[in-house]
């Protein structure tokens, strides 16, 4: 069960996204043709893509604490153009449905897609453009496709147009069960300034876009890994140094063997560094992680080292503590996402599990989830835990 109370006492640190979008405070609705559990890229998404679609039926969206406060808005913005696992069978254009979708919503989230870098250990391309000391020599090994937007406007853009196109947007209600009827009855908790009891909603169907926040909620508590991903924000660093190490062409880098390190340039010329994983047993361990004690510490302790030691550009840089932060990802063993219907409900689905590639991905199946939802689209075979 996820409370307003957990939600509010979350350190998991600032970062430097802003979304700019106040939700209007609205009365749940006693009867809904959608219900969407999830108020990040996911469940955004479905909605305005849903109210796109069938603009004459009626979606809720319940978020448990404010829209984009988990995953969504503590990504580090990196778009890619494949799930973890690589390319699915029948996944599509991951990047060209997502500019797609973001044309037709009108959204502007400053996407960019130069392409990203993948870097590692072993032999990198003749003219790699990165060149770092890192547990041996880092190299761009190869190009992929891929590139960059601000998540903050991309949660604001996805609320704005749900919400005037006639989503209902409903914040600080997490949902603590659902009472499965033939019509599904969502049970959410008010907070306690507007009213002490629950909240009650009929809907014809179910999205649970929740990710790594509400495993037992979607039924994956012990069938999926959540765990916390850690990110810092350096100073602006200048063109010229940006072109030192490589990064003046704005291309976000991932490694592809351990350890591990990914991140992307700012428009200020500021780099986000992301590194290590802090595991959680459950959702709740998850939302217990405090990143200024223990291990979430003393990586991030780490990392600056790592970072400073990378290139002699960057001995220097100063890390800006403002901005040390920690986001939710959720994994299962295949890594690939999980699609699937609720094991309770064929009239219920449950899409998350993006293994840290869900910046496009999630808007992406998000649209997908909402045909699913109309009927317009089949589940794809590889979303299910059996597969």
């Amino acid at each position: 069960m996820v409370t307003n109370k957990r939600h509010r006492q979350l350190h998991w640190g600032a970062p430097p996204w802003h979304v700019d979008f106040g939700v209007r405070c609205e009365p749940v609705p006693s009867s809904v043709d959608f219900a969407i559990v999830g108020g990040g890229f996911t469940g955004l998404a479905a909605a305005a893509w849903l109210r796109r679609l069938a603009p004459g039926k009626s979606v809720a969206v319940f978020e448990a604490a404010s829209i984009g406060a988990g995953a969504s808005g503590r990504t580090g913005g990196m778009a890619l153009a494949e799930s973890a696992a690589g390319d699915l069978p029948g996944l599509g254009d991951v990047l060209g449905g997502l500019e797609r979708i973001l044309t037709e919503l009108d959204i502007d989230c400053d996407l960019s897609l130069p392409g990203a870098f993948e870097i590692g250990r072993g032999k990198g391309l003749k003219n790699s453009p990165i060149q770092w000391n890192d547990s041996g020599t880092l190299r761009v090994v190869k190009k992929v496709p891929g590139g960059t937007l601000d998540p903050g406007k991309l949660v604001a853009g996805l609320a704005r147009v749900a919400d005037e196109r006639g989503a209902t947007i409903i914040e600080s209600h997490p949902v603590t069960h659902i009472e499965w009827q033939p019509r599904p009855v969502v049970h959410a908790v008010a907070p306690v300034v507007v009213h002490a009891g629950g909240s009650q909603c009929s809907a014809g169907k179910i999205l649970f876009a929740t990710n790594a926040l509400a495993l037992e909620l979607t039924a994956l508590a012990g069938r999926a890994e959540p765990k916390l991903t850690l990110a810092v924000l350096t100073e602006p660093i200048g063109q010229k140094r940006l072109e030192a190490i490589g990064l003046a062409g704005g291309n976000p880098f991932y490694t592809v063997d351990l350890p591990y390190l990914w991140g992307r340039c700012l428009r200020d010329g500021s780099v986000i560094f992301g590194v290590g994983l802090v595991d959680a047993d459950d959702s709740l361990d998850l939302t217990r992680i405090d990143i200024t004690t223990g291990g979430a510490k003393n990586l991030f302790e780490s990392i600056e080292r790592r970072i400073h030691n990378l290139h002699p550009k960057l001995r220097e840089i100063k890390i800006t503590h403002r901005h040390r932060w920690g986001g939710p990802i959720l994994f299962r063993e295949n890594w690939r996402p999980i699609f699937m219907p609720h094991p309770q409900s064929k009239s219920a689905i449950v899409l998350g599990a993006y293994a840290g590639h869900g910046v496009a991905l999630s808007v992406y199946l998000g649209a997908w989830a909402a045909e699913a939802l109309l009927g317009r689209r089949k589940l794809p075979s590889w979303g299910s835990l059996s597969k």
